[in-house]
């Protein structure tokens, strides 16, 4: 393994700190770095946030949808740990210098009301093991200048997350139909996105199941009580400062926040 976990570690923790970029953290690694030693590095950021007071509440898989993958150029799923720090609240304001170079998903988050995980995991299970879903929005944001990033620089920057809202309008799984839900984002009212749910490995249940086998092979569980991202529903749209932002879930409900200005 040539990645420095704790190096890079720090090096990421300063560009969140500074909302300063860097022009390379990992690229494409050295012979033998693989996703498990970038996993590492994402690991070591958390524990240096759980030290100072934050809390892991979950997890979050990415790129799932091939959208997501041709506008990143990143040609798998990436992934990371969520903390209680990276939640804001609905509706309010987010100052404009909060992110690096964000962009806008919208999601059908998961609530876990038991243990799951194992690599063997059946969508039947995921949804045994779902307490209910609420809708989502997840800003992501880059480490790397421009996103220019691999795979090993994604999972080890946490799966590029930089923030996430949730809409305050839980369903029970067999209250919406995640199959073929319609989903849209807007900036100061007008359409500048349009998914479906399908669009996240057919259905978000089945990327659950498919993020429980992944993370498994790292000995990786998700417990009762865990927030767990499936995914985007759409391609991500670049978020400017100055920017009202709703997402919306067709049936279902908004939630949405304000990009204030710089």
């Amino acid at each position: 393994m040539t990645i420095n976990v704790n190096e890079i570690a720090d090096t990421l923790i300063e560009a969140k700190r500074t909302r300063t970029p860097v022009d390379t953290l990992i690229g494409s690694g050295g012979q033998g770095d693989t996703p498990l030693d970038a996993l590492r590095v994402a690991q070591e950021v958390v524990r240096r946030r759980e030290r100072e007071g934050d809390r892991q509440v979950g997890f979050k898989l990415g790129n799932i949808a091939k959208a997501m993958q041709d506008k990143f150029g990143v040609d798998e799923p990436d992934y990371g740990p969520l903390l209680a720090s990276q939640f804001y609240p609905e509706n309010l304001r987010i100052p404009g210098d909060e992110f690096i170079a964000p962009f806008v998903e919208l999601e059908p988050a998961f609530v876990l009301k038991t243990d799951l995980g194992g690599p063997n995991v059946t969508p039947f299970e995921v949804v045994s093991a779902t307490d209910y879903v609420l809708p989502a929005i997840e800003i992501i944001d880059s480490r790397v200048r421009d996103w220019n990033i691999g795979i090993l620089d994604t999972i080890a920057d946490g799966g590029s997350v930089g923030g996430v809202i949730t809409g305050a309008k839980p369903r029970k799984l067999s209250e919406v139909d995640l199959a073929d839900t319609h989903g849209e984002i807007r900036y100061d009212g007008e359409v500048v996105a349009r998914g479906n749910t399908s669009a996240i490995y057919g259905n978000p249940v089945s990327a659950i199941a498919w993020l429980c086998r992944r993370v498994a092979e790292y000995g990786i569980a998700f417990r009762a009580g865990d927030f767990i991202l499936p995914g985007s529903c759409l391609a991500a749209e670049r978020l400017e400062p100055g920017t009202k932002v709703t997402g919306t879930f067709v049936g279902w409900g908004d939630v949405g926040f304000e990009y204030a200005a710089k």
